[in-house]
């Protein structure tokens, strides 16, 4: 019997079982085996969040699915991340459709990336049919509990690394009126268009558009990667 096999990156949440979104529980579901990230080397979850995550959603969704542990010692090592990367690969020639969960948000400072890159330059096919499930963000839940936006009306937002050193960054653009001109946004690194995204219709275009056609418009500039940082 030939097994389908699927990558499927689902975020968790920050957290609370409950803040997980319906695709990512449904595609926990839907897959063969989930893999989850444990700092221990000997592959044990005593210390994984996201570990006590998922078999909360087993036990109260009433469900059950292979867990197998992927090495994440968090070193930011080109071999670290590769082990994983083969681990998952031989996870999905074991099960079949696989998912690799993370707490948080995926695009938020996750390992998740740093692995579709290499899967996308090894493993092309692999890639091409992996989905990246979205997450509620642990500063989307402070603001909720803390009952203050984290922008409203004019105001903007920006998420600043604790770094001591310069950093590329991703802007996002929003809230566009109808008939805007675009010339006067900057664009640095790679922009990408996103037009009623979610929604019938939804357009994602690889640059900028000259102008604002629809309502609900997004705009990013993702920063530039640098192949030799980490």
């Amino acid at each position: 019997m030939i097994r389908t096999q699927q990558l499927t990156m689902v975020s968790l949440g920050p957290g609370d079982p409950e803040l997980i979104t319906l695709k990512a529980l449904k595609a926990l579901k839907d897959c063969d085996a989930i893999g989850v990230p444990t700092k221990s080397s000997d592959g044990s979850f005593d210390r994984s969040l996201t570990y006590r995550i998922v078999r909360s959603l087993m036990k109260s969704e009433g469900f059950e699915r292979p867990i197998f542990p992927v090495y994440t010692p968090m070193r930011f090592r080109e071999e670290d991340w590769q082990a994983q990367v083969e681990t998952l690969y031989g996870a999905m020639e074991e099960y079949g459709r696989v998912c690799f969960v993370t707490l948080g948000d995926s695009g938020i400072y996750s390992t998740v990336y740093y692995l579709l890159d290499r899967i996308a330059e090894q493993r092309p096919e692999v890639y091409a049919g992996c989905e990246v499930i979205p997450g509620v963000t642990s500063f989307s839940q402070a603001s909720a509990r803390a009952r203050k936006p984290l922008c409203v009306g004019e105001s903007q937002l920006r998420i600043v690394p604790l770094l001591d050193k310069e950093v590329p960054t991703t802007t996002v653009y929003m809230r566009p009126k109808i008939g805007m001109e675009t010339n006067t946004i900057p664009e640095e690194g790679a922009m990408v268009t996103f037009e009623d995204l979610g929604f019938a219709g939804e357009r994602i275009i690889e640059g900028k558009i000259p102008t604002v056609r629809r309502y609900m418009t997004l705009l990013i500039d993702f920063f530039k990667k640098d192949p030799h940082a980490v």
